[in-house]
């Protein structure tokens, strides 16, 4: 059974009534989790865990700061026991905050990949989306646009969408960018993207992918996983997208297609430190790695998990980053500073 409470209001006896700051749940074999990740799917991911364990799951949904912030106004006091929260900048500032605590677990350092493990073991990386490069096919040669130097090229001027720079996935991928280049060649990257850009940065990563099929733009940035949703969409729109853009897995001869993920650790005051453990656990199990992947279009990270989505498999193979996710929190205050500098707003 899972429980979930948003993170204002719950609901008791019929009314609407305020949750307190520490809701007074039971002390028997529970998890309060508290999530920024809103997929449905994650519904069947919690309930194997419930059907497997025997713990009941206590959540609390928001969005991913207002989450965080509230951890921190909790302090001591927090009945939280997990932090699921999507992208490694994120988990960065949660443990900056000194949010998690250091867990020893042999199942996650046998079945994690080292770079989806931070080396001071206080979160972990579960599941991966890839930083992709969208182009209209009908405006842009393919290959023009096969790595992310590509995008700062004058070849693409006018032509590049993308979110704002202040966003947490491009900050990310610029985290790893500097890491690979240098500040120095990372800010001049920046530059010239902000030089190519069609239009100013706004709305979300599928909008940046409508906006190259429409022709507003000929390339555009995006997870994988907003790409996967328009390929599994019934409707005609979406359907219509889809046979107007191609996808580039950028960087296939150098370092790799940069990947986002999403991630979780125990909390410090975790109030059920065992049930959280035998949680995470679990996310890194065959299960949890096919929900992952067939319930929200992302890759799982453990090897050799099952991928049964269809249109995921189909987008083929290719080289990933293998960059430390950690890496990608430390660098994020540098990457917000360039884009400041240069004006990706």
């Amino acid at each position: 059974m899972i429980k979930k409470l948003h993170l204002f209001f719950a609901f008791a006896s019929g009314a609407a009534v305020a949750v307190a700051a520490t809701p007074a749940w039971p002390q028997e074999n529970v998890l309060n989790l508290y999530s920024s990740r809103h997929y449905q799917t994650d519904e069947a991911l919690y309930g194997n865990f419930t059907k497997l364990a025997g713990i009941k799951i206590n959540r609390i949904e928001a969005s991913e700061d207002p989450l965080i912030e509230r951890l921190r106004n909790e302090g001591a006091k927090s009945p939280a026991d997990v932090l699921v929260t999507v992208d490694a900048g994120r988990l960065w500032r949660a443990e900056q905050m000194g949010l998690f605590q250091p867990l020893s677990s042999k199942a996650l350092e046998t079945r994690l990949p080292d770079n989806m493990r931070v080396p001071n073991k206080q979160w972990f990386g579960f599941s991966a989306r890839a930083r992709v490069i969208v182009y209209n096919k009908g405006t842009v040669n393919p290959a023009d646009a096969q790595n992310y130097d590509d995008l700062a090229n004058p070849k693409l001027k006018g032509k590049v969408c993308t979110r704002s720079g202040s966003h947490v996935y491009n900050l990310s991928l610029m985290s790893a960018l500097i890491e690979h280049w240098g500040e120095k060649r990372a800010e001049e990257w920046a530059r010239g993207v902000v030089a190519n850009f069609a239009r100013a940065p706004k709305g979300g990563d599928t909008d940046q992918i409508r906006a190259a099929a429409a022709g507003e733009c000929g390339v555009a940035i995006s997870n994988s996983y907003y790409y996967v949703r328009l390929m599994k969409s019934d409707k005609p729109e979406d359907k219509l997208v889809i046979e107007k853009v191609g996808l580039i897995f950028p960087n296939q001869k150098s370092f790799g297609t940069h990947m986002n993920i999403s991630g979780a650790g125990v909390l410090k005051h975790a109030p059920h430190k065992e049930a959280a453990i035998r949680f995470l656990e679990y996310l890194a199990s065959e299960d949890a790695q096919a929900y992952f992947a067939n319930g929200n279009n992302e890759w799982p990270v453990v090897k050799g998990a099952p991928l049964n989505n269809r249109q995921l498999a189909s987008l083929g193979s290719f080289k990933a980053d293998k960059l430390n996710i950690g890496v990608l929190g430390r660098n994020q205050p540098l990457a917000q500073k360039i884009f400041d500098r240069v004006g990706y707003k």
